[in-house]
Order: C-alpha cells, then sequence, then structure tokens
C-alpha cells in the first residue's frame, strides 16, 4: 500500500461525521444478539433453582464478548474511513462474526461454546491482522493488541473444547479480564511499552454518535422484549398496568441518559485533552447503562407475565437492579462528561438500594411501580437542576 493509499485509509477531518448505512447495518446483528441475551437471561431467572449466579454469570461473559466485538469496531470506524474497501472489509467480516456468536448465544456454554469463541477470537485478531496491513501508522499499537489477544486466545480456546461448564466459566472470565485489563491499561508489552493515546486522532462526533445509536437499539430491544410479552398475554388489567409501566421505564431511562450528558457527548469528546482516551473510557460507562437496560427488559418479561404473582427474591436483581446498574453507570457517563456527579444518581442508587427489603413481600407490579418511581424522581430532579440554571453547562471532561 502507498502513502498516499495509507493516508486515504485515515479520517480526514472533512469527512462526514454522521455513520455509515454500512455501520447501521453492522449494528442490526446487535439487536438480535442483544434479544438472545436477554431471553437467555429470562431462562435464568425463570428457572427454579437456590443459585443464580453461575448460569447468570455465563449470560454476562457472552455478554461481554459481544460488547468488545462492538466497541472496537466503533473505534476502528472512528479512527479510520469507512468508506474505503479495506475498513468496509472489516466490518463486514466483524458483523459476520458477531452474527455466529449471537446464534451461538443460547447454548454458548453447552455445544456450541467451541463455535462462540472461535468466532471471537477470529473476529478480534482478523481485525487488527487486517488494520496492521492497511494502516502501518497504528501498527505499534496492532502490534501490542495482538500480544494481549493472542494470551487471551489460549483462555478462550480451552474453555471452548473442556467439557465441564464450571471450569469454562473459570477460563472464559480469565480470557474477558485480559481483553478488559488490556483495553483499560493501553495493552502494554515489554519493550514498547503501553500505546499512546495523546496522539491518535478520532472523530470524537462520529464515535459519540455510535455510542448514542447502539444505546438506542438496546432501548429498541426493550420495547421488542415488552411487545412481544404483552402481546403473547392477555389483555387482563394487572398485566395492562404491567405493559404501560415497562413502557413508562423506557421513556424515563432514554429521558436520563440524554439529559444534558447525553446531548452534550460530542462536544465533550472533541473538547477532552486525551479524546481517544476519553472515548475508550465511554465504552465502560455506555456497558454499564447498556447492561442495567437489558437487565430492566428481563424485569418487563416478568412483571408483565406475572404481575400479581410472587416476587422471587432473584427477581428483584432485574427489577431494582436493572435501573440501579443503568444508574450507576449513568453516574459514571455524567463524571467523565462534567467531572461531577449530580446528587440526583446517588439518591436514586441509595432510595433502590434500601427498597430491596420492603418489595421482597409484594408482587412484581409494585416493584416495578417502585423503581418507574424512582427513575421518575431522578428525571424530575434533571429537570428541576435544569430550570434552576440561567446558562447551559459546558461539558468539562476530566480526561
Amino acid at each position: 500500500m502507498t502513502g498516499a493509499e495509507e493516508a486515504g485509509v485515515l479520517r480526514s477531518a472533512e469527512s462526514s461525521q454522521r455513520a455509515t448505512f454500512l455501520e447501521l447495518f453492522f449494528d442490526l446483528v446487535f439487536v438480535f444478539a442483544l434479544t438472545r441475551i436477554s431471553q437467555r437471561l429470562i431462562t435464568d431467572f425463570n428457572t427454579e433453582r437456590r443459585i443464580l449466579l453461575p448460569e447468570a454469570g455465563q449470560t454476562l461473559l457472552l455478554f461481554l464478548a459481544l460488547w468488545l466485538i462492538w466497541t472496537f469496531t466503533a473505534l476502528t470506524t472512528s479512527r479510520l474511513d469507512p468508506d474505503q474497501p479495506a475498513i468496509q472489509f472489516v466490518v463486514v467480516g466483524s458483523m459476520f462474526g458477531a452474527m455466529v456468536m449471537a446464534v451461538s448465544v443460547p447454548k454458548g456454554f453447552g455445544e456450541r461454546a467451541i463455535i462462540f469463541a472461535t468466532a471471537y477470537i477470529t473476529v478480534q485478531i482478523g481485525r487488527t491482522l487486517l488494520l496492521f496491513l492497511a494502516h502501518r501508522r497504528d501498527r505499534d499499537v496492532a502490534v501490542r493488541l495482538l500480544v494481549w489477544l493472542g494470551l487471551s486466545a489460549v483462555p478462550w480456546l480451552l474453555g471452548g473444547v473442556v467439557d465441564d461448564a464450571g471450569l469454562r466459566g473459570v477460563l472464559w472470565t480469565i480470557a474477558i479480564l485480559l481483553d478488559y485489563g488490556g483495553a483499560i491499561s493501553g495493552w502494554p508489552i515489554p519493550v514498547l511499552g503501553r500505546a499512546p493515546t495523546t496522539e491518535v486522532p478520532i472523530a470524537g462526533e462520529h464515535l459519540a454518535e455510535r455510542y448514542q445509536q447502539f444505546l438506542l437499539i438496546t432501548l429498541g430491544e426493550s420495547i421488542l422484549v415488552i411487545g412481544l410479552t404483552f402481546s403473547g398475554s392477555s389483555f387482563a388489567t394487572d398485566r395492562t398496568v404491567a405493559f404501560l409501566l415497562a413502557f413508562l421505564t423506557t421513556v424515563l431511562l432514554w429521558r436520563v441518559y440524554f439529559h444534558q450528558a447525553g446531548h452534550l457527548l460530542p462536544m465533550a469528546i472533541t473538547s477532552a485533552r486525551q479524546p481517544a482516551r476519553f472515548g475508550r473510557s465511554m465504552s465502560f460507562s455506555h456497558l454499564f447503562m447498556i447492561a442495567g437496560i437489558v437487565l430492566t427488559a428481563v424485569g418487563y418479561e416478568l412483571s408483565i407475565a406475572h404481575p400479581l404473582g410472587h416476587t422471587a427474591p432473584v427477581w428483584l436483581y432485574t427489577i431494582l437492579g436493572g435501573p440501579a446498574l443503568f444508574l450507576a453507570g449513568r453516574a459514571q457517563f455524567e463524571y467523565q462528561v462534567f467531572a461531577r456527579v449530580s446528587r440526583s444518581r446517588i439518591g436514586g442508587l441509595v432510595v433502590l438500594a434500601l427498597l430491596v427489603p420492603a418489595l421482597l413481600q409484594v408482587p412484581p407490579l409494585v416493584a416495578s411501580t417502585a423503581a418507574a418511581t424512582v427513575l421518575a424522581g431522578v428525571a424530575v430532579a434533571d429537570a428541576l437542576r435544569s430550570r434552576a440554571r440561567t446558562t447551559p453547562e459546558p461539558p468539562t471532561p476530566p480526561l
């Protein structure tokens, strides 16, 4: 590849910041993937068992691997031009690998474990190798990535072939910790050290839009869960109320996310001192929020299907834990944009925690009402705080 051709792979300052149709097409795979994760969680929480953590932990590992595929692709297209054939090939290849992983999710810890692991490794290493060949300026970063991905590939593959699900969980936990640990630390290796972040340009507005779009498709998956669950049940009064509460909760999640920080994310990334590092940190706050939305959607299914039934203690992990996880991620997100956290976020988390003992003996419909009320309180506090300000608050990212 000539120097001119290589330079053409980079995003130019004049290029459009909007996501391409191919990137939006890529996101459709993750709509399907999120439905598989939600359905697996619904099965986990609906099955009678004394200990839930092993099954829910398995689903979490599968979700974390899928999230890395999406976020690495988003970072790639925010650094390199997605209209270039080489980058489009990378996106399409990642899309196919993610689709294979998604269809493997229901039995991802069983007979399809090796398929899931192989697809994940192929996408991660294959994409890095292609970018190593296509773009020389990032080869030092690619080398670091390949070393870390090669290390994590060993427990991924070993976990895929072992017969014991417990051992597979241990091996895959090691693998996912290596993958996330490398991303957090900058993939340090001997001699080269960690990857530099201050000199790596990215399209900040584009990356912000990609995070916003993924959060919206997660909310869309929640709408899908609400619709499918309610349309497959009777339109009894209690189920109808549960359906309305689920819809209201989804609207509140949207409102809380986009209030100020969500709208100002593009400006925050472009004004950050280290945009690439800031963009990577966004991945983790959005991971918490998206996981919270997915968990909340599972709570929708439980409350619509059993509105006045007995609330199993583990169901509160979804009905209250989902909104709590979302608020925790939203608090981190707010700090990343403004270098501060609103009291309403912390207050909402505290109230949700305090509600747990009181809601153990009430039907799911009552628990869902309590969760929606807490989110509504956070949204109202946001609105009052905004009304009290005389001028819009500018983003002040700490990075």
